[in-house]
């Protein structure tokens, strides 16, 4: 059996696990029923926040209604403030999730096929994993001052972690077996890499990518709190300063919405590139 033989291999096996994927489907009315499943809970919560509203359980200087946040929502798209705020924390965003993925997946690469370099750089950044994230606002304000380039590296920060970590574990934990086949049929490192590490890697990998996208969107909060003149987060910080909670809950509102769909327009794209 020759290394020529694994894609052949693989080949096959995913041939007959996308076979059983698609036979496994639910049905489209299956598929309805658990998308409405998951918005009963939304809903219930946002049936008891307009109850408790209404019948005045909180006041509303500190809970607004749905209705005053939509209001308030209607009004930011409408005077154009909210996409100009919105494309601020977006651009914040794609540039520090791009920035600690690609060193994340460099290091993790690194530190997952090297046992020597994993004993080297593993325990430095373990330590440094467990430093909380407002620890880093001042060093970063130090280093790159109070504007675009601090927050895109808080962001980077966030995001670098959980990747690294998928990704480093995932390689060290390659089935021995093909490595040693692959050696077998006298296939370089590189080669055996590419060809048997890193797909077995790719689930882990993107597990770690979505946790840091999730990150991402804690620490843009975090780096558009401290002095930004833009963003969500500056409408968080606005709210607050001027006893607006309406405002602030929108901002939340629009946080969680955007969280949700870049999360599942990454696993979409994770799904695709899996497959392929």
């Amino acid at each position: 059996m020759s290394l020529s033989s694994l894609p052949s291999i693989s080949t096959a096996r995913s041939t007959a696990s996308l076979t059983a994927d698609a036979a496994a489907l639910p049905p489209r009315a299956e598929r309805f029923g658990r998308a409405l499943l998951g918005s009963l809970l939304p809903l219930c919560f946002l049936a008891l926040w307009a109850l408790a509203s209404r019948q005045g359980w909180i006041g509303r200087d500190l809970l607004p209604s749905p209705g005053d946040v939509l209001r308030t929502t209607e009004t930011l798209v409408l005077s154009g403030a909210l996409f100009h705020h919105l494309a601020a924390t977006l651009a914040r965003m794609l540039a520090g999730f791009l920035i600690g993925a690609a060193a994340a997946s460099l290091l993790g690469a690194l530190a997952g096929s090297s046992v020597l370099v994993h004993a080297s750089l593993d325990p430095l950044i373990q330590g440094l994993r467990s430093v909380p994230s407002i620890a880093w606002v001042p060093l970063f304000v130090l280093w790159f001052g109070i504007f675009e380039a601090s927050k895109i590296a808080l962001i980077a920060a966030g995001v670098f972690f959980p990747v690294y970590l998928n990704l480093a574990s995932a390689l060290a934990r390659t089935d021995s077996r093909w490595d040693e086949l692959a050696a077998t049929c006298e296939r370089g490192r590189m080669a055996r890499f590419f060809l048997i590490a890193l797909p077995a890697s790719l689930p882990a990998y993107i597990t770690g990518l979505r946790s840091g996208l999730g990150l991402g969107w804690m620490f843009v909060a975090a780096a558009e709190l401290m002095g930004a003149s833009q963003g969500l987060g500056f409408l968080l910080t606005d709210g607050e300063q001027t006893g607006r909670p309406e405002t602030v809950l929108a901002a939340i509102v629009i946080f969680a919405l955007c969280g949700r769909a870049s999360d599942r327009a990454l696993a979409a794209l994770a799904a695709r590139l899996a497959w392929r």
